[in-house]
């Protein structure tokens, strides 16, 4: 059987105001202007609707959670079934009282949800708290069939893990996404900044490469809170092609909406010549689930 057809994808790539419905009416529009421009499928960077809230420990910032389905899952379905694409959405899920995650939501070119994830790897170090709002993801590493490819939809922290991007290029998807919110600390850029950005595309770059398979970060832009005390998220969206090659790639300053052509031939021609799946141990690998090896 050969393999689907060409599809073509956009990463939002955007500064966030206060007001939520300031950014949901923006991004609203710049999802037309990709429609507009060929995409099928378009990716929001991480919590796309607020600034980044885990900068700080604040209860008073669980009003900016809602209920998946909810309002945005609403507005944006609508917007894909009108524009008949597909749209993955990071946002702050109030599953119930108490209990919250950061969950993309998959709307589909009929304006239904098609599927979530819940984000699995939660991080908790200075100006990203995230363990203070977010209960790790209980639905696995999973994949999403739309009528343009199979997608794998992980979020942000989890670009670190290989294991994520591994099981989910298992589950035969076509493309990784990584809606993203990360940047530098000020005190930090002069001396690690340059480091820090080439380690967080090499990562993901190599994620490409040992799976064969498409990856794209959708980060955003801008600098938020106090002078300072804030984070510079260094935009620099991009996506690779399944040998690691960077395809796109935006500026870490700007406003961007980055468009990219993923051809499902190319994955099965790097799978054919470096196939790294075909020689896969898997008999050898159980140990792995293990926190550590060692005493």
């Amino acid at each position: 059987m050969p393999p689907p057809e060409k599809f073509r994808i956009a990463l939002i790539q955007t500064s966030c105001a206060l007001d939520p419905n300031q950014n949901l009416a923006k991004t609203e529009w710049k999802i037309r202007e990709a429609a507009a421009g060929g995409a099928q499928i378009v990716c929001l960077q991480e919590l796309f609707r607020s600034q980044y809230f885990c900068r700080e420990e604040n209860h008073d910032l669980f009003a900016l959670a809602e209920s998946i389905p909810g309002p945005t899952t609403h507005t944006l379905g609508k917007l894909a079934r009108e524009l008949k694409i597909v749209i993955i959405a990071s946002l702050f899920e109030r599953r119930s009282a108490g209990l919250y995650h950061n969950t993309v939501a998959v709307l589909g070119t009929d304006g239904e949800i098609a599927g979530i994830y819940r984000k699995m790897h939660i991080p908790d170090d200075p100006l990203y708290y995230e363990k203070f709002y977010f209960t790790p993801g209980d639905l696995g590493f999973l994949n999403f069939d739309t009528p343009f490819g199979r997608i794998g939809t992980l979020i942000c922290w989890d670009q670190w893990y290989p294991e994520g991007a591994r099981l989910s290029s298992l589950g035969g998807a076509n493309i990784l996404f990584y809606p993203t919110a990360i940047g530098w600390h000020p005190s930090e850029k002069a001396q690690y900044g340059a480091a820090q950005l080439d380690a967080w595309q090499t990562i993901q770059r190599s994620h490409a490469i040992a799976n064969g398979i498409y990856v794209a970060a959708a980060n955003r832009v801008g600098y938020e809170g106090p002078p300072g005390h804030g984070i510079e998220f260094w935009g620099s969206s991009f996506v690779a092609d399944p040998f690691g090659q960077v395809i796109a790639q935006a500026s870490a300053d700007q406003e961007e909406i980055l468009f990219a052509e993923c051809d499902p031939a190319r994955q099965e021609e790097v799978r054919q010549h470096w196939p790294f799946l075909r020689d896969r141990r898997i008999d050898a690998y159980a140990p792995i689930v293990n926190r550590w090896l060692g005493k």
